[in-house]
């Protein structure tokens, strides 16, 4: 599936801003079932710098400075990304999940090393008795990683209440655990913390869902926004996506963004500003689907785009 992604993201101050520093995490990552063939990056004000990179997570990073005074501040990310769904974990055995959280400690392959930085506590994310306490209720002894991965998703499911006005981004995981209210921010640290209590790598996603679910099915929580869910590391069968706030495992209607230990590595937008009072933050957004094509049939149709460094529009790369 082909989606065509827009993600608009407006200040506007109190007074005037004479001058800001931003970091934007709005590029979508391209990896495997999740292809990236066009994305651009529109900012208003036009800023006086920009600059991209790659962090340590291999997220896309943007830089940008707006140095002009202003009372609005409006960045607009634009993607198409190639989604299909991913089933190679039904030709791996599935393991016990007590295998794959002893053996990171002592296997030295690449995935192993990178997945073992996930076993640990993060800023927002503490490793607590009542959080295992919580997971070994789905982690029961021997049981298949994803059977019991997919347990833990629907009890979250059940037991949390999805309520968007008594948390914030500020909002501890303990706090969520015992209001048993959040957004989707907190049911991920909520799972992640539950599985890195009992040893196992795991880390938060961002990214989109599908705006319009196809006929016949129930439109998820979290479509017209950002989302967010988890990714538990498997020694035979890799990654494993769940989002506790669908109780689903993500397939072709979730759209990976960025990837890292909690919501504060893969914040969309944030900086540090001179001056503006107070604000207001409106955020929309967009993800329809293009075109049931395959792969080889939508590339050769599809330009690729990449953003100006003086972000003043998009040109097609060389």
């Amino acid at each position: 599936m082909i989606y065509r992604i827009s993600h608009r993201t407006t200040y506007k101050y109190a007074y005037p801003v004479s001058v800001g520093n931003h970091v934007a995490c709005l590029r979508p990552r391209s990896f495997g079932n999740n292809r990236v063939v066009a994305s651009t990056l529109d900012i208003d004000p036009l800023p006086a710098t920009y600059a991209e990179r790659t962090d340590y997570f291999g997220n896309c990073l943007s830089f940008f400075t707006i140095g002009e005074p202003h009372r609005t501040l409006t960045v607009e990310a634009k993607s198409e990304v190639i989604r299909t769904a991913d089933d190679s974990y039904l030709d791996a055995p599935a393991l016990a999940w007590e295998e794959s959280t002893l053996v990171l400690a002592r296997e030295h392959t690449r995935a192993a090393l990178d997945a073992y930085q996930y076993q640990f506590e993060s800023p927002r994310i503490r490793i607590r008795p009542e959080f295992a306490a919580y997971a070994l209720e789905s982690f029961t002894p021997r049981r298949p990683m994803r059977e019991a991965l997919l347990d833990l998703t629907s009890r979250i499911h059940r037991d949390f209440r999805f309520d968007s006005k008594v948390t914030t981004v500020r909002t501890t995981v303990e706090e969520v655990f015992k209001k048993r209210r959040g957004v989707c921010q907190d049911f991920a640290h909520v799972q992640i913390a539950c599985l890195r209590s009992i040893g196992i790598a795991a880390r938060y996603v961002s990214g989109y869902l599908r705006t319009y679910p196809p006929p016949g099915r129930a439109r998820l929580i979290g479509a017209d926004a950002s989302h967010a869910w988890v990714s538990a590391y498997c020694r035979s069968q890799g990654w494993l996506d769940m989002d506790p706030t669908n109780d689903v495992a993500p397939t072709d209607g979730h759209v990976t963004l960025a990837w890292g230990r909690d919501y504060g590595d893969v914040s969309p937008l944030r900086g540090l500003i001179l001056g503006g009072g107070g604000h207001t933050l409106k955020v929309e957004v967009d993800m329809e689907p293009v075109v049931e094509s395959s792969l080889e049939d939508a590339l050769p149709s599809i330009p690729v785009l990449a953003s100006m460094p003086d972000g003043q529009g998009s040109v097609s790369p060389e």
